[in-house]
């Protein structure tokens, strides 16, 4: 068992080196946002306004019965590149943090629900909890229109379940 587990610890250390030698390099958008988002959203009909890094931001009003909340979601202009791979992100913040480091109790929910999750994972910004999914960069409308949905209902389940009553985001 002490060789397997040494073995294991051997190969993520060579899987951390050969990762950091392959750092994603992202493109730099222009402050308009990418233009071939810009046409798949408006051809979604979805509302968005475009922030000061050329990202879209997108406000989704949630079912009635859920006290009229709503839940933001930012389609990302920047492309990320991996070896032969081109991704962009979709995020969506269901939850933030009084201090750098989140709770233990809410770190740990995050944890389960990324392998609950059919597409996406919880990731970690600043003080922010935000469900992020990597979609091909050129992928069509379907694919992004289920990423946001995907994102948005993500998000906002965890921010029910974290922060009951609230709705920060």
């Amino acid at each position: 068992m002490r060789t397997f587990a040494v073995s294991m610890l051997l190969c993520f250390s060579v899987s951390s080196v050969v990762n950091a030698a392959e750092r994603a390099t992202p493109a730099k958008p222009g402050p308009e946002g990418d233009p071939a988002v810009r046409q798949l959203l408006d051809k979604l009909k979805y509302q968005y306004e475009v922030d000061e890094e050329g990202d879209f931001r997108l406000t989704f009003a949630m079912d009635e019965d859920k006290g009229g909340r709503s839940q933001l979601v930012f389609v990302r202009s920047p492309v990320e590149t991996y070896g032969s791979h081109k991704v962009r992100e979709i995020w969506s913040p269901a939850y933030v943090s009084a201090t750098d480091e989140f709770p233990a109790d809410v770190a740990n929910r995050l944890l389960e629900a990324t392998q609950e999750s059919k597409l996406g994972a919880w990731a970690k910004q600043g003080r922010y909890a935000v469900f992020v999914v990597k979609l091909a960069a050129d992928a069509g409308i379907d694919a992004l229109d289920d990423a946001v949905d995907a994102a948005l209902r993500s998000a906002e389940e965890m921010e029910m379940e974290l922060t009951p009553g609230k709705d920060a985001f």
